[in-house]
């Protein structure tokens, strides 16, 4: 699995298109946080990042997808996948491997977001007039809606060898899962309960419950679960090409 893993990381370093992925994400974040008036940290005279936490799994929902679009894809497409398979490893194990490879990379993309923290933590009128355990909160909510997203991206990656394609469909599924549910809850057709219920379904209410800083059994158990579950579709995915 550290093969892969490594092997991942080195092909997205080696191109391009994962320096341009980073600083796009970099540079969209920094303009509404710190430029754009309407939106900037500085036009409003509040010593938070409720801005950045807000507007970060909107442009994860594009970011994810794009990292992980060529996972499997370009071993379909390129032949190379029939030989990934009959290497000593399992069918899991190569999942995991490309998964934590991706996992590992927005996590890199969000590093260097820590400058936002500590330059808010620094220019408050009182020094550190910040909430600092929403903002840890936050950053963990971001931590696993990117293992959430990642879980879709080498899913529908495994399904095409179009990495076009394969984005688009990763697009289309972390945008559904990620607000289409609380969008639902809110039509009221349901009973309240109901409305309830498929609110949890989606992945904006744990994020948003995670955000406040306060991490609940539940919210977590629906991070891992909802993972687990795309990473045995992926693997389920692979698996059916030796049929």
């Amino acid at each position: 699995m550290l093969s892969i893993y490594l092997k991942e990381i080195n092909t997205f370093f080696s191109s391009l298109i994962g320096y341009i992925t980073m600083a796009v994400f970099l540079l969209v974040t920094a303009l509404f946080n710190w430029v754009f008036p309407d939106t900037s940290i500085l036009t409003f005279g509040y010593s938070t990042l409720d801005y950045f936490f807000s507007t970060a799994p909107w442009i994860l929902v594009f970011l994810v997808p794009a990292i992980t679009m060529r996972s499997f894809s370009e071993e379909i497409n390129t032949g190379t996948i029939e030989l990934l398979t009959t290497r000593p490893l399992s069918d899991l194990q190569i999942v995991l491997g490309k998964f934590f490879a991706a996992l590992t990379l927005v996590l890199i993309c969000l590093l260097p977001t820590l400058l936002y923290y500590y330059s808010v933590y620094q220019l408050g009128a009182e020094f550190g007039n910040i909430d600092t355990g929403a903002t840890n909160g936050s950053y963990l909510g971001l931590v696993f809606l990117g293992a959430a997203f990642v879980s879709i991206g080498i899913f529908t990656s495994s399904l095409t060898s179009n990495q076009i394609v394969a984005f688009l469909l990763s697009v289309f599924f972390c945008f559904f899962f990620f607000i289409a549910f609380d969008y639902l809850s809110r039509l009221n057709i349901f009973y309240a309960k109901i409305d309830d219920v498929i609110e949890s379904l989606g992945i904006y209410a744990h994020y948003g419950s995670i955000s406040r800083g306060v991490l609940d059994t539940r919210d977590l158990v629906y991070f891992l679960s909802f993972t687990g579950f795309f990473i045995l579709l992926t693997k389920t995915a692979l698996e059916s090409r030796k049929w």
